[in-house]
Order: C-alpha cells, then structure tokens, then sequence
C-alpha cells in the first residue's frame, strides 16, 4: 500500500483534540470551515505554523507541525492546490468528508 506524507500546522486547541483520539484523528471542522487542508511539504507547514499560528490569538499563540500518512489511492479523488509559491502545495478536503479521510490515515499523527 503506497502511502503519502502529509503535514498539519495546527495550534494549541486542535493539538489538544488530536492528543485527545490517541493522536490519530483530526477534529472536526467548525462551521467557518469548510475545507480541512493538510499541506504538502514541512517547509510550507512550518511557515503557516510560525508565520500565522504563533501570532493567533485562537490557535493559542502556539505553532504545532504534525506529520501524518495517508493512503495515496485515497487522495487520488482530491487535486493538490498551488496556493502561492511552488510550495504552497495543499488538499482542500471537504469539512463533510473528514471522518472519511480520518479512517484513510495509516499510523499516527506526530510531530513533525
């Protein structure tokens, strides 16, 4: 099975509802959110971490970056989005869709 590595910045709250399944489900998404987007690359997922999480007062003033895989066939359904730079690689998942990708999750989620 080919899996795919994935990143999640996340801030002090969502950590805390990650720890809280054992580290291995992501919580659902507040209805502001409509899309659940793990990010490509560690580079681009510390960036968002200390350029927008560190500075929020709702993610608490803290920056996680979490590493996570997923089935690859899974994934296949959703393009990877260019959102900037080269770098800027994501999945925009549907908020309706997350428990489904939530089970595609293979291992833990960890810091990165």
């Amino acid at each position: 099975m080919e899996l795919t590595e994935l990143f999640r910045p996340v801030g002090q709250r969502e950590y805390e509802l990650i720890a809280a399944t054992g580290f291995r489900r992501f919580p659902s998404r507040l209805r502001e959110q409509p899309f659940f987007y793990p990010v490509t690359n560690e580079n681009y997922a510390n960036q968002i971490a200390r350029d927008w999480n560190t500075k929020d007062p709702a993610s608490g003033y803290v920056g996680y970056v979490l590493r996570f895989h997923v089935r690859s066939k899974y994934l296949e359904q959703y393009p990877v989005r260019t959102v900037g730079a080269t770098m800027h690689q994501e999945y925009w998942i549907p908020a309706a869709h997350l428990d489904r990708f939530n089970n595609e999750i293979q291992g833990l989620i960890e810091l990165a």
